[in-house]
């Protein structure tokens, strides 16, 4: 396996050549069908921007809009509901129980919604930096919210600790380490209707196969759904380049495949609140590490240029979406860059804008 890293400290930079040959088993059958069955579904938004193609000199470039999924300002209730209704499948009947997890935001928010349509309780633990805003919504779904004075793997380890303390409990938390790998696969599984939409959105407007998607990464479990679809495909060496952009206050996928293991780093601060992770799932980590073929960190500073230029364009982005768009920027400019994965004037580029304005407020 051949890797380069960081060149410079202006370009924070990896890539992996030969990610595109690694293939790796497809996501489950039905999740999509699951998901189409639910009150209010519908696909999001892939909008074309042909201003961003023009600029980052590519031949057509599409957002994924997901500021209004399930009626959700984020992608994570995808997942979460695909994971809920499979537990709560295996349990008794009438059985009440309460969700517990850990959140820098959305996907606590995504927990708490599904608990209520169901009937159930929810118990989210929200770290140090998400916005009153975020979890006052989080509150407003009828969860009972626990503020950590800590960054977002102190809440998961407060979540954790009080679901094995608590009775008819079940934690449900989108990231993984050893011994707790079943739900956070679960989750990743349920992120798969949003590549399959994409999918057809780009049959439908003739683009057809993405030659780079973007991805926004916290914690791994979308980038990792990412890989699955596309080096689960019969033909390897078929799918796009995949890029990871994270916060450069909050990077350990970048730090990660630099140094070749996992790592834990300090976080800072960011506007980027949802992706405000020091640690990256164990679940996801072999699907990043074989196959991304780059990962990239953006500023704050970056990321709201970016959010600013999607608001003009009709994309409702918040900092966390809007990194996708940032990411590209930086790797489209970087030397040698475009090379390593690919991009061409005719390539098709899919930003994912994961999340909205409302997900989490920022100033």
């Amino acid at each position: 396996m051949t890797e380069t890293s960081a060149p410079s400290r202006t370009t924070p930079w990896f890539a992996h050549p030969e990610a595109r040959a690694w293939t790796c088993a497809p996501a489950p059958d039905g999740v999509r069908a699951f998901h189409a069955s639910l009150p209010g579904y519908a696909p999001t938004p892939l909008t074309e921007l042909p201003s961003l193609a023009a600029e980052l000199g590519v031949g057509r470039v599409f957002v994924k809009d997901e500021s209004a999924r399930l009626g959700l300002p984020a992608f994570k209730v995808l997942g979460t509901s695909w994971a809920v209704h499979r537990l709560l499948a295996g349990r008794p009947a009438g059985e009440r129980v309460e969700f517990v997890t850990a959140t820098d935001g959305n996907h606590g928010r995504a927990v708490a919604r599904e608990a209520r349509r169901l009937g159930h309780g929810a118990h989210v633990f929200v770290s140090r930096g998400v916005h009153p805003g975020a979890a006052a919504a989080i509150e407003g779904e009828g969860a009972r919210v626990t503020r950590v004075d800590g960054d977002y793997d102190r809440a998961v380890r407060e979540a954790a600790a009080t679901a094995r303390g608590t009775a008819h409990a079940v934690l449900v938390q989108d990231t993984a380490w050893p011994g707790y790998e079943e739900v956070p696969a679960l989750i990743v599984q349920g992120y798969a209707t949003l590549f399959e939409e994409v999918d057809e959105q780009l049959a439908a407007a003739g683009a057809g196969a993405p030659g780079l998607v973007a991805v926004p990464v916290g914690v791994g479990s979308l980038a990792q759904a990412a890989v699955t679809h596309y080096r689960g495909r019969p033909a390897p060496g078929t799918g796009p380049a995949l890029l990871a952009v994270e916060p450069t206050a909050a990077a350990p996928a970048l730090a990660s495949l630099t140094r070749g293991e996992p790592v834990t780093v300090p976080t800072r601060t960011t506007t980027m609140a949802g992706l405000n992770c020091g640690t990256v799932s164990s679940l996801a980590w072999p699907y990043l590490r074989d196959g991304l073929d780059a990962a990239t960190a953006v500023p704050d500073t970056a990321a709201a240029a970016a959010l600013r230029d999607l608001t003009a364009l009709g994309v409702a982005s918040g900092p966390c979406g809007a990194a996708a768009l940032a990411g590209v920027r930086t790797a489209l400019t970087g030397p040698g860059h475009r090379a390593a994965l690919g991009v061409t004037p005719t390539t098709t580029v899919v930003l994912l804008s994961t999340e909205g304005r409302e997900a989490n407020p920022h100033g």
